[in-house]
């Protein structure tokens, strides 16, 4: 890339990473007045599945349905929708924003031991030390307890885990066993379409429906912001990827975590204990040492 290219590139990274961490507020928000993950992820898939329709449409391309392509649906809204969903949205309910964010950025970290379980990357004592100084992090928030951070049970803080382990799979399963020739969007397409298909009646039959008519409240219109939102920023890296290639796109997971706490604190005025910010310097440590270094 050419210089102006990549200051263009790097500022558009950077609204990605702020639109990316703007929805880990929006979450704590639409689990703030007693919505349920049930409830909430059927309407996130299904906001999400109609302005995917909306893209794909205007990009000309269909959406494939046979049995290869259909499996690749259901395994990315099982593992990278239904299941860490429902691990977010319960742990928002008891952690603060930041901390969320903070915790999803072990998701490349994670990524690494699952990498090499399934013969997806080769060892590396960087990687292996980005992934050590991951777990430090998450000890630093653990060992004080719960009150030292404000929490009621630092369980939960192993719930919100629960989400980036799962994400963690869901990029290993893709590597290995690829998409059946669909592209990214089409990918979350169909698994939002099937993960809408799916979360229906769960949400329906254990009484965490959410009714869609108004008045709507503040719940509501986050999590409106926070499904467009990200589906918005999800288009816009994987447009990213294909113009500056996956290195230097993954670098917004950095900018993700940073401004997960700065949206925290600007609109809900979270603050947190001298260990937390410890811990968020680890864990971008540790971040920048497992992540794969560019091919020649």
């Amino acid at each position: 890339m050419t210089g102006r290219e990549t200051l263009k590139y790097s500022l558009f990274l950077v609204v990605l990473g702020m639109g990316w961490a703007f929805t880990q507020p929006m979450t704590k928000l639409a689990v703030s007045e007693g919505y349920k993950h049930f409830g909430l992820i059927f309407w996130q898939v299904a906001i999400g599945a109609a302005l995917m329709a909306v893209i794909n449409t205007a990009r000309g391309k269909g959406l494939p349905m046979g049995w290869r392509q259909v499996q690749v649906y259901g395994v990315v809204a099982l593992i990278g929708t239904l299941l860490p969903n429902t691990a977010t949205y319960q742990a928002a309910v008891h952690l603060p924003s930041g901390l969320l964010s903070i915790l999803l950025s072990m998701i490349p970290i994670f990524a690494f031991p699952v990498a090499l379980a399934l013969g997806n990357d080769r060892f590396e004592v960087r990687r292996l030390g980005g992934l050590i100084l991951g777990f430090c992090a998450i000890l630093m928030i653990v060992l004080p307890g719960a009150g030292a951070i404000g929490i009621p049970s630092v369980a939960w803080i192993f719930v919100a885990l629960i989400a980036g382990l799962f994400y963690a799979f869901e990029g290993n399963y893709v590597a290995k066993w690829g998409t059946a020739g669909l592209d990214p969007i089409q990918v979350l397409y169909g698994a939002s379409l099937l993960g809408a298909i799916v979360a229906l009646p769960l949400a329906v039959f254990t009484g965490q429906w959410i009714n869609p008519l108004p008045p709507y409240a503040t719940p509501d219109h986050a999590h409106i912001a926070g499904s467009v939102v990200h589906v918005l920023v999800y288009t816009g890296y994987v447009w990213l990827v294909g113009r500056t290639g996956a290195v230097f796109a993954v670098q917004v997971s950095y900018l993700v975590t940073l401004f997960g706490v700065f949206w925290a604190w600007l609109l809900l005025d979270e603050a947190y204990a001298p260990q937390i910010w410890g811990a968020l310097a680890l864990m971008m440590v540790g971040m920048y040492l497992v992540q794969p270094r560019a091919k020649a």
